[in-house]
């Protein structure tokens, strides 16, 4: 069977930006036209945006889905991203305004399987909620994604958001979240907004307010509740550990460094244990980057 996540399911197109807008400090939201793109990309995986015409810096640039944008007719057409100004790449693309051509190659990755669950917690650090936009509008039943229909058995899903960053001004999108009816609780380092500490704090208060596990009615393959999370690797180790201490599903996307994005130089490879419990590197970009919290190791 043909894997949906191999590199030749990309397409590779010269696109035109529509809108490149600041959402918070460092903090844009680039929108191209790229229909093929569109038509394909799921939750979860990303594609590779390089600069049109230039080769400073040479290699593409990795960056999750933030959501598709539909035409008048309900058809997919444009893709948003969201990114933050961190290097030589974001802060050239910040620059560039509606007509500017960049270059564009996916859907690439894995991307997050849809599974049923009753509650869907989605747990963000720094830029790591730019992956959750489209998932929670998924489990909200609000939209579908990718060629083929991607159906999940059961009600639509509660969906809560819990966000840390380093202070008020880099909250990015917490409006476009709670548009869509999420529950967002967010955290900031310095208490400039939401609760002052660590966004495992507000898992931990997400998860004490959820019925004991003997009331909820689930499966290995459609938990109750579900943790995904995405976010800086100490911020993701806690958020695993924590899951596993409350037996809560949790998978997670991997921010890991790319160059190809396709599999094939292996500067991304992560460490995950097989089913014989020993471990062997897996490419984040291919086998990943969304990944079960049990198969990693930190």
């Amino acid at each position: 069977m043909h894997d949906a996540t191999f590199a030749d399911r990309a397409c590779h197109e010269t696109v035109t930006i529509t809108e490149n807008v600041r959402l918070a400090r460092d903090t844009y939201r680039v929108r191209f036209e790229c229909p093929t793109l569109a038509q394909r990309v799921t939750p979860g995986q990303f594609l590779m945006l390089r600069l049109h015409g230039s080769n400073d810096p040479i290699l593409g640039r990795p960056l999750a889905l933030y959501d598709t944008v539909l035409d008048a007719s309900g058809k997919p057409t444009g893709v948003d991203v969201v990114y933050l100004v961190v290097g030589k790449f974001t802060s050239r693309l910040a620059q560039l305004g509606p007509g500017t051509k960049l270059e564009t190659w996916g859907p690439l990755g894995n991307g997050f399987a849809p599974v049923a669950t009753r509650h869907l917690i989605m747990v963000a650090g720094g830029i790591g909620q730019t992956p959750f936009m489209a998932l929670g509008r998924e489990a909200l039943g609000l939209r579908q994604y990718g060629e083929t229909e991607r159906t999940v058995a059961g009600q639509k899903s509660r969906v809560t958001l819990c966000y840390g960053a380093r202070s008020a001004e880099y909250l990015a999108g917490v409006d476009d979240f709670r548009a869509l009816g999420m529950d967002v609780r967010v955290s900031t380092d310095d208490g400039s907004a939401g609760h002052k500490g660590l966004v495992t704090d507000l898992l931990r208060g997400v998860l004490d307010e959820e019925p004991p596990a003997g009331s909820q009615t689930a499966t290995s393959q459609d938990p109750a509740t579900q943790i995904v999370v995405c976010g800086p690797e100490r911020m993701i180790e806690a958020v695993a550990h924590l899951a596993h201490e409350r037996g809560v599903a949790c998978r997670v996307s991997l921010e890991t460094p790319m160059a190809c994005g396709i599999g094939i130089c292996f500067s991304c490879v992560t460490k995950v244990k097989d089913d014989n419990g020993e471990w062997d590197y897996r490419r984040t970009c291919v086998e990943g980057p969304v990944f079960d919290a049990e198969q990693l190791i930190f």
